[in-house]
C-alpha cells in the first residue's frame, strides 16, 4: 500500500486587543507554516504583549486524497489558492486568562472548507506557499477527472405537465357540440345553429 502525499504543518493563531467592552480580544488565523521538529508537540506562546499574542500549534498532517481531487482543483483555480483552517475557541476559564483559539483541522480542499462552513464552524484561510501548490498541482494533474458535460435535452422533448405536475395533453382539434365542460366555444356554436 502506498502512502498518501502529505505535508506536516503548524498553525499560528493571533489574538489582538480590540478595546471593545463586550469582546476585548479577537482571535484570527495568522499563518500556516511547514512543521519543524524543533516546534515540539504542544501549543506554545510565541509572543505576548499588551496588544497582541501569537500561539504556535504544531503537529497537523495535511493529506491529499484521490477522491477529493476536485476540491483541490477548485482551490488551485481560485484567485488565491490557500490553506483552510477550522478552529474553535476554548471555554472561558474564568481566571482572567484569554481563552485559546485552537486549530482543529487544516486542508487544501474547497470541499472540506464547504462542509465545515455548512456545519457552522469557524473557518479561515491564508495563502499557501508556492512549493505546496506545486505538489498540489502535480497531484491534481494526475488524479482530477472533470465530469463529462451532459448534453441538455431540448425543452421540446420534455413531457408536458399542468401547474400541479400532472401529465397534460395538447390537442389541435377543435371541439364541437355539447358534452364538454360548457366552455365559451360551445355557446357560440349553439347560437349559430339557432339562427340558421
Amino acid at each position: 500500500m502506498t502512502e498518501r502525499p502529505h505535508t506536516d504543518v503548524a498553525v499560528i493563531m493571533r489574538c489582538e486587543r480590540i478595546d471593545n467592552r463586550w469582546q476585548p480580544w479577537r482571535w484570527s488565523l495568522a499563518e500556516v507554516v511547514i512543521n519543524e521538529p524543533t516546534f515540539g508537540t504542544a501549543p506554545r506562546r510565541l509572543l505576548s504583549d499588551e496588544r497582541e499574542q501569537r500561539w504556535l500549534f504544531p503537529g497537523f498532517v495535511v493529506e491529499l486524497f484521490r477522491d477529493d481531487a476536485e476540491g483541490y482543483h477548485l482551490n488551485l483555480t481560485s484567485p488565491a489558492p490557500c490553506w483552510f483552517v477550522l478552529w474553535r475557541r476554548d471555554e472561558d476559564p474564568g481566571t482572567g486568562e484569554i481563552p485559546l483559539a485552537r486549530p482543529v483541522a487544516v486542508s487544501l480542499s474547497y470541499h472540506d472548507a464547504g462542509r465545515w462552513l455548512d456545519a457552522q464552524e469557524t473557518v479561515e484561510q491564508v495563502p499557501a506557499p508556492p512549493e505546496v501548490l506545486e505538489v498540489l498541482r502535480a497531484f491534481v494533474a494526475e488524479h482530477y477527472q472533470p465530469e463529462p458535460k451532459r448534453r441538455k435535452r431540448p425543452d421540446s422533448f420534455r413531457p408536458l405537465q399542468d401547474r400541479f405536475g400532472n401529465p397534460a395533453t395538447v390537442s389541435t382539434e377543435k371541439q364541437r357540440g355539447g358534452g364538454g365542460r360548457g366552455g365559451g366555444g360551445d355557446v357560440v356554436e349553439q347560437g349559430r345553429a339557432d339562427r340558421g
